[in-house]
């Protein structure tokens, strides 16, 4: 399969789900158009976080289903309750001097009703409560998972990208907590409008035109609110990078791995400086959308009050003017005031569904990233294993998405079973990189890849990962035990404390691990256990190398294995790296050339470029550019040797 755009075989991540994004209508002809097209795209999303509760599980979405129809029909209840209770008292107010038999015989059942609906009204909203906070969990739960199961295929190219980046953030933000504030202001909307359609049938008999005058009043309410809300998320999404840069200033000020650094350099009033001048310039666009809603919120209020004075008055004379009861006035007037406020409660839970819906899109963006890093053909070829292996690089350039410099340029070079090489350049030669093509982390942007004469995209991918043993300069540390730290080096297979142990010694990491509280069952990191232990970076990366003796590999690639450690231990490593790699490739980076002595090839990169290649007799005697970084650093250590009597005098 060739490359596509980045050399990925694909588009970019950058391109992704574009159609996402709808265009504003151009003229007045496109407008049903454009709503259509949005109300479709909302209802798409709301189906989608529905699913994704019925993911989490089918009987609280059931449950949520019933709450909702209950709560829509119990204030139309509660209000024929209390209209019954009111005229109960007023007959008992027109009887002359009545006995408390009388009293009670007129007025108990219907207390007893009233308050016998108020506690059962009572114990369906602790069961609603706490069926929304179970539910909240799951669904919390449920999207997390989904979202670490998505982040765990994704190519590690679409996290280069800005844009991809930012949305993930988001969506492992926001996806938690989104999903189940929608669920629950969708089933509140449902209440709301049975009861409002309840309450549209009573207060028929007495002012048919009065809920059209109050959903007319709502209708201006509800465009400022939709239009703010748009306005609050599209602010919220051009400003994420000034989101990002506050969580990391206000990050950095309590990360333990910073705070000695912060203290000893006096940083931190810089970072509180630059958090408060970013908040001030993300506040200042904030506050005034909240300012201009609220205005147009008042204005708004002002006009609605009035309208519903003179509806209550009309009721008012409509209820005394005829043969009604006090309860009926109370039934009529609790009528409109709750269509009224029902249809304000509305538009405000539409608009923050609406703004839900449109936060989704992170996650929706997020879980539809296609992966590009997969077998170019429809049958992977499989790797053999534990066999000698050819690697050739052919052509081979590459760079970064979104960026227009090659960080590699035309690379070529074959690698034979039993090979040693050490990829030597300065800082930002390609090393790296090099090495996250040849695991198929990147795929080239040009030329190819040979595994055993097969394009290395031919492979199954995790058949491929599994063949190397890799320690990245940016090693990963676990906060497990010693012991999983280490078992972590191939995870695929049952871990072995012997094995274990024996790959800690061959590190040289068995000394400090020794003297470890629980030795290999002691925690590493303070982040979970008070006894765990914060290890040296030296001691760190002893831990990073037992992982590559533990693991069964067919390559060893180590990136800068032995920056932390002293010289003796780097010797003891390296005698314990001649016997593992025996039959193996071997690919080492490192700026101590000494150990490039020992390569059968050495890779020297310049500017992205392959500048020469050959071991180190070869290059010393070409006199080029591995000669001058050899003698140079040689000189360095001679003339430190030198040095050294001279400071004990």
């Amino acid at each position: 399969m060739p490359p596509g755009p980045m050399g990925f075989g694909g588009p970019p991540p950058s391109a992704m789900n574009e159609k996402l994004k709808e265009p504003l209508p151009k003229n007045i002809k496109e407008v049903p158009g454009y709503l259509k097209r949005v109300f479709r795209s909302f209802f798409s999303r709301l189906i989608y976080i529905i699913k994704l509760v019925w993911e989490a599980k089918k009987s609280l979405l059931i449950m949520m289903v019933f709450m909702a129809v209950f709560n829509g029909v119990s204030p139309v209840l509660s209000a024929y309750i209390s209209a019954n209770l009111l005229n109960k008292v007023a007959e008992v107010l027109r009887l002359d001097a009545p006995a408390f038999a009388t009293i009670c015989s007129i007025l108990l059942p219907a207390m007893l009703l009233q308050f016998g609906f108020m506690f059962f009204i009572s114990l369906v909203n602790c069961v609603s409560h706490m069926i929304t906070r179970i539910s909240s969990e799951l669904v919390t739960n449920h999207v997390k998972c989904k979202i670490m199961n998505k982040a765990k295929e994704i190519d590690v190219a679409s996290f280069d990208m800005p844009e991809f980046y930012e949305k993930f953030e988001n969506a492992n933000r926001e996806a938690g907590s989104r999903p189940i504030e929608v669920i629950r202001s969708t089933f509140s909307i449902v209440s709301t409008l049975i009861s409002v359609i309840s309450f549209v049938v009573i207060l028929a008999a007495v002012a048919w035109f009065a809920p059209l005058v109050v959903v007319l009043l709502s209708l201006p309410s509800a465009i400022i609110t939709f239009h703010y809300r748009k306005k609050n998320f599209k602010y919220m999404r051009h400003h994420s990078k000034e989101r990002r840069q506050m969580a990391y200033y206000s990050d950095i000020l309590v990360n333990k791995d910073m705070v000695k650094e912060l203290r000893l350099f006096g940083l931190s009033d810089t970072f509180i400086f630059n958090y408060n001048k970013v908040f001030a310039r993300y506040f200042s666009g904030i506050k005034q959308l909240i300012t201009a809603e609220g205005v147009w919120g008042i204005l708004i209020s002002l006009v609605t009050t009035l309208v519903n004075c003179a509806l209550f008055f009309f009721i008012a004379y409509t209820v005394t003017t005829g043969s009604g009861q006090i309860g009926d006035y109370s039934l009529y007037t609790g009528a409109l005031t709750s269509i009224a406020n029902s249809v304000a409660m509305l538009v405000t839970t539409t608009s923050s569904i609406y703004e839900g819906t449109l936060f989704i899109d992170n996650m929706i963006v997020f879980m539809n990233e296609k992966r590009h890093i997969v077998p170019a053909l429809p049958e992977a070829r499989h790797v053999e294993r534990h066999v000698g292996h050819t690697i050739e690089f052919k052509d081979v350039s590459f760079r970064y998405p979104g960026t227009k410099r090659d960080v590699l340029k035309n690379i070529n070079f074959s690698i034979v079973p039993g090979d040693t090489v050490v990829l030597v350049g300065l800082n930002g030669a390609g090393k790296t990189t090099l090495l996250k093509l040849l695991t198929r982390l990147y795929d080239p942007t040009e030329g190819v890849i040979l595994l055993d004469g097969h394009d290395i995209r031919e492979y199954d991918t995790n058949e491929l990962y599994a063949m190397y043993g890799v320690i990245f300069q940016d090693f990963g540390k676990y906060a497990f035990s010693v012991s999983e730290n280490i078992s972590f080096g191939e995870i695929s297979k049952t871990a072995d404390r012997t094995e274990v142990e024996e790959a800690a010694k061959a590190s040289s990491a068995d000394d400090f691990i020794q003297k470890l509280p629980l030795k290999y069952d002691t925690p590493l990191t303070r982040v979970f256990e008070m006894e765990g232990i914060e290890p040296s970076i030296g001691q760190w990366q002893k831990l990073a190398i037992a992982r590559a003796f533990y693991s069964d590999s067919d390559v060893l690639i180590l990136d800068e294995p032995t920056a932390s450690l002293d010289a003796i231990a780097e010797q003891e490593i390296f005698n314990q790296f001649d016997m593992l790699r025996k039959d193996k490739i071997t690919f080492f980076v490192s700026h101590r050339l000494s150990s490039a002595t020992i390569a059968t090839k050495i890779l020297v990169l310049q500017n992205g470029t392959l500048a020469e290649m050959g071991n180190h007799t070869e290059l010393m005697n070409k006199k080029g550019v591995y000669y001058e970084l050899f003698s140079t650093q040689a000189k360095r250590y001679l003339e430190s040797e030198k040095e050294e009597p001279l400071r004990r005098m």
